[in-house]
Formats: structure tokens, C-alpha cells, sequence
């Protein structure tokens, strides 16, 4: 971290006793973390020359501890996180783990939760414009193009929806009551990774790379039947978007039986709300992890390839097509799961999470049971 100069610079000032080591603390709430500490250094002179270089090598410092913390977090990562996101529904386990790989996506990763209202599909909206490090939060009803893209009032460009979240998740709640007229700037957005506005001599391009996480209720807002016909019917979106998704998840009222389990478990369970602490932990922890390339290990293409033959095999049953935009979601996907522990090259256990994801949102009646 530090180099030969820099550190006989460390030396020199903790023997003059000019900086001292102090233990630093991320406070996150009891067992999030089994080690939250970390160490800092510590200015002991107003000699503003000396200030600035003991904060230029504690910068370096902290960095290192904190990724030993990172490191050590790797291996809970997914449970920790998990029980961040809408702790207060219960249920709904493989949306949540979409929503959380999600998080760790540099590569595009879109997804739509389409069903009934009051099923907690704003609820985990929320939590993960929370967690992302960068995020937006709107509403499909009250979001215009303009809201959604950009403004200019003079000379001051005001940045929308989706270039506020660039490199980050975009997310919007009740994405059917956006009017059609202004969804051209999202289609854009979501292919291209960039937001237009083009009026008189004013051209102006913002970048919006981003995800998308967006929740939608159906025709006559809730879902009625079970036959995949039927459903599609009640589908709220044209195709030219349906189709810029990879993953949609119905989500449905829960059953009479599902229904009874969840107040059981409620009652059982305690629930609390999420520390803010802990949260922003995660944010830098997500953050942390988005700096690291990760490569596909071409040895498991043959899994993805398997797995896609297979549903195609019942794509009449699904609310979407089976497409090559279905295969780049896996992949991209697996990538984020490999990132969320940390790791530079995708295994067979990433491509496995997220393939069970995708079987879960692409089998309507197992989700509608």
C-alpha cells in the first residue's frame, strides 16, 4: 500500500511522535460484522504541512484496513446483506437475492417485478436504492420524460432520474403508470447507457449507465387467472420494453396456505429494522467490490447453454421470450455473484445462484401456487 519512501515517511513521524495509530470503528450494529474495527492514523501537531501528509498516508491506510474488513466480510456477504432487504416481508426469497446480486452488476442487469399490489415489491425497492452506493428513487405516475432525462432551465442542466443513477440502480415504483410518450428516454437509457435532449440549437447527451429495478402492477392492477395466456393479456407493456429486461418476476397475492406460514412466521420472529450503520457499510461495501474486473470461465458456458436449451423447451408457458438478452442476463449476473464475494472469476456456485433465480421467475405456477 505504502512505498519505501512513504513508509520511512510513517515511520519518522510515529518516532517523532508528530501522528499516532488510533483504532477506528465502522459501528455497525452486534454481529453484522465479527470484526468492525480498523486502524487510522492520527495527527498530534496543527503544523499544517505535517496535517496534510498524515491525512494523504491515513487515506492509504484506511484503505487497506478497511479491505481486510471487506475481505473478511466476503464469506457473509450474501446472508448479511440478504436480511437487509425488506426484513418486514416475508417471503419472496429469490426476488430479494436478484435484488441483491443486482447491487453488485457493472454490466447491464434490468429487472421488473410485475404482480398484485401490496405484495412488498416497493418495499425491496427501496431497500436497494438504500444499498447501492449510487441510486435513484421516482414514481412512474408523478415522473415525466424530462424527470426522467434531463432539463435546462438557462444555462443549468438538471439531471433526471436515470443520469442521477449513472454507474448505479435506477429505481422506479409502479413503472406502468409512466405514460407511453415518455418511455422513449428509458428504452434509450437502459440499451445505450445514455439520456438525449434535443431542442432548437441545444444538444446535450448525459451518460445514464445504469440498472434498472423497476415494479409495475398488471391490467386492472391486479392479476387475475392462472393460464399464461391470460396473464400475458394483463401485461401492462408493449414488447419493445417488456423485452429490455432480463428478468421479470410475477409476483402474486400469496395463497390461504402461504399466507398462514408467513403470520406464523411473523409471530415466531421478531422483526427490527435495519441499522443505518450496517447499511452503510454495505454501501462502501458494494462499492469496494464494483472496482474489481471479473471474468466468465468459459468452462461453464456449457451449464448456461444447458439451462437455456431446457426452458426453451416451455417458453410458451413464461411471460417472456427466451432470447439472447436471457443468456447475457445469466452471464452478467454470475459476474455480480462472483463480485459479491469478492472474487475475480465466476464459479460454478455463481452460475448455479442464478440460474435458480431465473427458473423461479421464468415458472409462473410455482410462483402463482
Amino acid at each position: 500500500v505504502l512505498d519505501a519512501e512513504e513508509i520511512k515517511e510513517l515511520k519518522y513521524f510515529l518516532k517523532t511522535h508528530k501522528a499516532r495509530f488510533i483504532e477506528a470503528d465502522f459501528n455497525t450494529s452486534q454481529g453484522f460484522l465479527q470484526d468492525s474495527k480498523y486502524l487510522s492514523l492520527a495527527c498530534n501537531v496543527v503544523d499544517e504541512g505535517v496535517k496534510k501528509r498524515v491525512e494523504e498516508l491515513n487515506k492509504k491506510i484506511v484503505r487497506r484496513e478497511k479491505q481486510k474488513v471487506f475481505e473478511r466480510f466476503s464469506n457473509h456477504a450474501e446472508e448479511k446483506i440478504l436480511g437487509l432487504i425488506a426484513p418486514n416481508i416475508i417471503g419472496l426469497e429469490e426476488v430479494k437475492k436478484a435484488g441483491l446480486i443486482q447491487l453488485f452488476a457493472k454490466e447491464k442487469v434490468h429487472i421488473l417485478l410485475l404482480g398484485d399490489p401490496a405484495t412488498g415489491k416497493t418495499d425491496i425497492l427501496r431497500s436497494i436504492s438504500e444499498l447501492a452506493p449510487i441510486s435513484s428513487f421516482g414514481l412512474g405516475s408523478g415522473t415525466s420524460r424530462a424527470g426522467l432525462t434531463l432539463t435546462v432551465r438557462g444555462r443549468e442542466v438538471i439531471k433526471g432520474l436515470l443520469p442521477l443513477a449513472d454507474k448505479g440502480v435506477a429505481c422506479i415504483d409502479e413503472l406502468n403508470l409512466l405514460r407511453s410518450m415518455d418511455r422513449a428516454g428509458l428504452l434509450n437509457a437502459m440499451e445505450k447507457g445514455f439520456v438525449t435532449y434535443d431542442k432548437g440549437n441545444t444538444h446535450i447527451r448525459l451518460d445514464a449507465r445504469i440498472n434498472i429495478l423497476a415494479t409495475a402492477n398488471p391490467e386492472g392492477d391486479r392479476f387475475v387467472g392462472k393460464s399464461t395466456s391470460i396473464l400475458k393479456k394483463q401485461v401492462p407493456f408493449d414488447s419493445a420494453l417488456l423485452s429490455r429486461f432480463h428478468l421479470v418476476f410475477l409476483i402474486r397475492k400469496p395463497s390461504t396456505k402461504e399466507f398462514l406460514r408467513i403470520t406464523d412466521k411473523i409471530i415466531r420472529e421478531e422483526q427490527t429494522l435495519p441499522d443505518e450503520k450496517d447499511k452503510e457499510f454495505v454501501r462502501e461495501y458494494v462499492a469496494y467490490a464494483l472496482e474489481k474486473k471479473v471474468e466468465f470461465d468459459k468452462n461453464l458456458s456449457s451449464l448456461v447453454q444447458g439451462f437455456v436449451e431446457d426452458v426453451k423447451k416451455d417458453e410458451d408457458k413464461f411471460l417472456v421470450e427466451i432470447s439472447p438478452r436471457t443468456v447475457i442476463g445469466i452471464m452478467n449476473m454470475a459476474k455480480a455473484a462472483a463480485r459479491m464475494r469478492l472474487k475475480e472469476k465466476v464459479e460454478r456456485q455463481d452460475v448455479l445462484k442464478v440460474l435458480k433465480i431465473f427458473n423461479s421467475a421464468l415458472y409462473l405456477k410455482k410462483n402463482a401456487e
